[in-house]
């Protein structure tokens, strides 16, 4: 066989020759994948039975009802409402206390003169 000068057919041939060389490799590359995965498997599996551990429990979390009631009306004198907003949820967390248990009258833009 003449490799300087190949026809179609031979370098057809040796393309294949070389896909399926490479497709054989990656085949028993997956297989020592798969029985290593098996084995680390099998060997965890008996690990656990020879030293159970018991399932950690969860403590119960203990969930505030929401407080009752709602905030009520509020005026709103030349504030944006996004900036309200922002206001009300600053007030209600310096202070600690859900915002719905806090009763806003109105919210007044203090401009300078």
């Amino acid at each position: 066989m003449d490799l300087i000068n190949l026809t179609i057919g031979s370098g057809a041939g040796i393309a294949v020759l070389g896909y399926c060389v490479v497709f054989l490799g990656i085949v028993m590359l997956m297989l020592v994948v798969m029985l290593l995965c098996r084995i680390m498997i099998a060997k965890a599996k008996k690990e656990a039975a020879a030293n159970p551990v018991p399932d950690p429990v969860e403590p119960l979390r203990v969930i505030p009802a929401p407080a009752p009631g709602t905030a009520g009306d509020l005026k709103l004198y030349d504030t944006d409402p996004r900036d309200a907003a922002m206001i009300m949820a600053i007030v209600a967390d310096t202070l600690g206390k859900p915002l719905n248990e806090l009763r806003f009258i109105s919210i007044k833009e203090v401009k300078d003169e």
